[in-house]
């Protein structure tokens, strides 16, 4: 290979070399193109998931802790004869109590046997045929009279607080299907989250090239 000797050489030499890449900032060098991250906008997906999902798995489990240690549940209300207190659509959490335990202006849910439970407010309680049994007259706020017929219990679910708009929600989300979808959705990215990854490999950065002034 022949070594060029005059500038006229050196200027058709340029001519014939690839010209240098140029990268952002105008600096002429050898750009190397960076690696695509395949995995980058799937892991954030999945991480995004994964943290709406966490939350939604940890109120199952405290709901069902407390359903099983402190009878704690929801009732939802698909009427509304308890509005304005708690209108139709509405989620309310109840405590299991004894019924000795309820006073008036208490809105409790009472069980029926073969019928859907009532959720009233009481007005008046008296004793029972044994010392836990109460016998208590309920009526809607709603509503101009009490309930036809008073309820002789020995538990009762105390109303602590309701959430208004949420049954509907509440009851897809309860449904057999969406209930086992999201748990197995929820257990495929914890699997998916906690899955050994290939370590990442680190971009290559672009190499500088000392810059050469050529004759006008």
């Amino acid at each position: 290979m022949s070594i060029p000797s005059t500038r006229r050489d050196l200027r058709e030499q340029a001519r014939r070399s690839p010209a240098p890449q140029r990268d952002a900032s105008g600096d002429a060098g050898v750009v190397e193109a960076e690696p695509r991250d395949r995995h980058r906008v799937g892991r954030m997906l999945g991480d995004a998931a994964l943290w709406i999902a966490a939350p939604a798995g940890t109120l199952c489990i405290l709901l069902v802790v407390l359903a099983m240690t402190a009878g704690i549940t929801l009732i939802l209300f698909r009427t509304g004869s308890m509005s304005p207190t708690i209108p139709a659509g509405s989620v309310a959490v109840v405590q299991r109590v004894p019924a000795a335990e309820v006073e008036v202006g208490d809105v409790v849910t009472v069980d029926r046997d073969g019928e859907l439970p009532v959720t009233h407010r009481v007005t008046s309680v008296a004793a029972g045929e044994s010392d836990s049994e109460r016998v208590l007259t309920l009526r809607g706020d709603a509503n101009a009279a009490d309930d036809p017929f008073p309820y002789s219990v020995s538990t009762v679910r105390i109303v602590l607080f309701s959430v208004p708009g949420i049954a509907a929600g509440i009851a897809v989300l309860g449904h057999p299907l969406v209930l086992g979808g999201l748990t197995a959705g929820a257990t495929l990215l914890v699997v998916w989250a906690f899955w050994p990854h290939a370590p990442r490999r680190a971009r290559p950065r672009a190499r500088s090239v000392t810059r050469t002034d050529e004759e006008p």
